[in-house]
């Protein structure tokens, strides 16, 4: 991975997002020749300009991925893209699914026609496990946008474009996460909100994740799914963690409980990053499943293509079976969180 990304042109979009941002940020000191972020807001673009300081090389590109003509000409003489733009709040999408489709799915599709007409090398799409077995809109439309960007193989003819996709779950501290709400709830004297108690999630920082991404994208060959392994939190340790490190930080926490209110439209009590069927085309690292295409999966050449890698047992990946974090490991977790935030 040490010269992925050196000397490359490279394109963000949702660039100014909080996994888009920590890619651009964590991409600085892999010395690429140049880094173009997409994003529509202006405002976001401004701030991200702020805190990487003058002479960063980074340029600023105001556009949207639904506007395919100005993405055309935002991907000229791109090597390497980072597709981060996405309509990724469940109950927004639920409440306006049709501007979800826009984004996630024809914006998608806007991606892969512009990456293909300016021959970029590669096109990293980053996904959910909302997307596994889908049960709400947003889950459906990224289902869809992984789908129909690994689909385009049997369009591009001689072009040399790659694609793959990378799907986690949650990450903390990310916009609109639940530990930041969490915090705020607390510094407002409570109560700290709860969908379900035995509701159970996948977690990583935000550095873990884009390392990953950028591991996935050295490992790429074309119509991969890279599937991050995380650990898993019961949502309800997890308000308790944070109430408990509050208070340990002097903050004033009498009087905050926590209420449980019950899950929302679209959302499911476990998630899943990986299903029984596509594990039966899945390899396994340490730290990754790789979803490949079923004639690369059967070939004998996998082992040089993924070093280390070894075909999976056929299991679902979800949050339900995995091992919970306990308390002690989800405030090493939150520190570490903190810890990146403030760096």
């Amino acid at each position: 991975m040490k010269n992925e990304f050196k000397n490359k042109r490279i394109l963000v979009t949702g660039g100014t997002g909080s996994i888009g941002s920590a890619i651009v940020k964590l991409l600085l000191p892999h010395k690429p020749k140049a880094i173009r972020v997409y994003s529509r807001d202006e405002s976001k673009q401004f701030e991200l300009e702020q805190e990487l300081g003058a002479g960063s090389g980074v340029r600023f590109l105001v556009g949207d991925i639904r506007d395919k003509e100005r993405l055309n000409l935002a991907m000229e003489n791109i090597d390497i893209v980072f597709h981060a733009a996405a309509l990724k709040h469940v109950s927004a999408c639920e409440n306006n699914p049709f501007e979800a489709v826009k984004t996630n799915v024809q914006g998608t599709q806007n991606v892969i026609d512009c990456a293909l007409a300016n021959d970029v090398d590669k096109v990293v799409g980053i996904s959910t496990d909302k997307a596994t077995d889908p049960t709400s809109v947003m889950g459906c439309t990224k289902l869809l946008a992984e789908k129909i960007m690994l689909a385009s193989y049997f369009y591009k003819g001689m072009h040399k474009t790659k694609f793959c996709f990378v799907r986690f779950g949650n990450v903390l501290g990310s916009r609109g996460s639940v530990v930041p709400l969490y915090l705020k709830q607390i510094r407002q004297g409570g109560p700290i909100t709860v969908t379900d108690p035995n509701m159970t999630r996948f977690f990583m920082t935000i550095h873990d994740a884009v390392n990953l991404v950028f591991k996935a994208t050295a490992l790429m060959r074309d119509r991969e799914i890279f599937i991050l392994k995380m650990p898993t939190v019961k949502i309800k340790d997890l308000a308790k963690a944070v109430l408990e490190q509050e208070t340990g930080r002097g903050i004033d926490t009498t009087g905050v409980k926590i209420d449980i209110i019950g899950k929302k439209n679209g959302e499911r009590i476990h998630e899943k990053l990986l299903t029984l069927e596509e594990a039966e085309n899945a390899l396994e690292t340490q730290d990754m499943f790789i979803i490949v295409p079923r004639e690369v999966f059967i070939s004998q050449k996998i082992h040089d293509a993924y070093p280390s890698a070894k075909k999976t047992r056929i299991q679902e990946y979800s949050s339900r079976g995995e091992k919970k974090l306990t308390s002690k490991e989800i405030k090493k977790m939150l520190q570490r969180m903190q810890s990146e935030t403030v760096n």
